[in-house]
């Protein structure tokens, strides 16, 4: 699951808050092995991928290179 977590800093045009929360949810999905959680741990899931979320959006938000954005290939599945 996570070799499909792609890097998301210093890209033309930047990565998107949807992308940000795939991202979060992925990981979260691989390190509590739960696809879909079952509705006793839910709402648990949820708030981890939230806080992944912004964790991550943070992180990419302070991040500071001397280096070129580098252009997207966009993959269509």
């Amino acid at each position: 699951m996570c070799r499909n977590i792609r890097t998301l800093y210093n890209f033309e045009p930047p990565a998107t808050e949807d992308e940000v929360r795939a991202a979060a949810l992925q990981y979260v999905r691989k390190i509590s092995g739960y696809r879909k959680p079952s509705q006793a741990n839910e709402a648990a899931f949820e708030r981890a991928v939230e806080a992944v979320t912004a964790a991550s959006l943070q992180l990419l938000g302070e991040l500071v290179t001397a280096a070129p954005p580098r252009a997207r290939q966009h993959v269509h599945a």
